[in-house]
Order: structure tokens, then sequence, then C-alpha cells
């Protein structure tokens, strides 16, 4: 694996590349306005770039659930859950902040007919961002 960055690059982390199914969610105003699936294309410490099924609006809260490429012990599929901005969109690409993030287990197969899981955790977060703000915003005044 080449970890050499281009000399134009201005990041500060390395990116690597891993393709991999994502699906996200996309609030606005703590609502849910939008949800898909997609692709990711590299993922830094700071950030993931992924295939989006529409192009994202800048800015928005998302929730990406990205399919994780090693088993836990050998036998369970897991997940890789990040909560963040969506940075940047270009098109279908998007690029979005990993602000926080957390593994789970996942089915071994899918499943249509299970329900899709609540918004509950992206609600929280960003719920906790906007009270942060808002009390950073009233100190400062």
């Amino acid at each position: 694996m080449n970890y050499m960055k281009p000399e134009d690059d201005r990041r500060s982390k390395f990116r690597f590349a891993m393709q991999r199914d994502v699906r996200y969610k996309l609030a606005e105003d703590g609502v849910v306005v939008e949800a898909g699936s997609g692709q990711t294309i590299n993922i830094c410490s700071e950030g993931v770039a992924f295939v989006a099924e529409r192009p994202l609006i800048p800015g928005g809260f998302v929730e990406l659930s990205i399919s994780w490429p090693v088993l836990l012990d050998d036998t369970c599929p897991m997940r890789f859950i990040v909560l963040g901005r969506v940075l940047r969109c270009a098109g279908r690409k998007a690029v979005c902040s990993i602000d926080k993030y957390e593994f789970r287990t996942q089915a071994s197969t899918y499943q249509v007919s299970v329900a899709t899981r609540g918004h509950g955790m992206l609600h929280r977060w960003v719920d906790g961002v906007r009270k942060e703000s808002l009390k950073t915003s009233v100190a400062g005044a």
C-alpha cells in the first residue's frame, strides 16, 4: 500500500481507498429528509468520501452505516457507524466528517422484511450538537 501523499494534497491525514457498501441518512432541523445507499470511495481518521444515490446538501447532518471488511471473531459481520456533517458534494460524490463513530454487529444475512432501525441515534447526536452550539453562542455574547 502506498502511503505517499501528492504534493498538492492539503489534507493532513492519509486516506485509505476502501470500496464498501454504505447506507446513509441525512437530517435537517432534526428531521431525516433523505435516506439511501451508495459506495464508499475512501476513508481517513477525519472523514469519509462516498457516492450517494443523489447529490447531498453540504452542512447537513449525516449518519453512515458502512459494511466493515473484517469479521468479529472471524464469524460476525460488522458495520462502522459514522455521525458527521456533509462537508462538500460534487454531483453524487459526497464527503462527510467523522465527528462520532462506533462499530456494531450486523445480521449475517440481509432480510428485506425487517423494519428499518429508527433515527434515534442521529436525532440525539444532532440535538447534542445544537445544544453545544447554543451554549457556545450564549457564552460568547
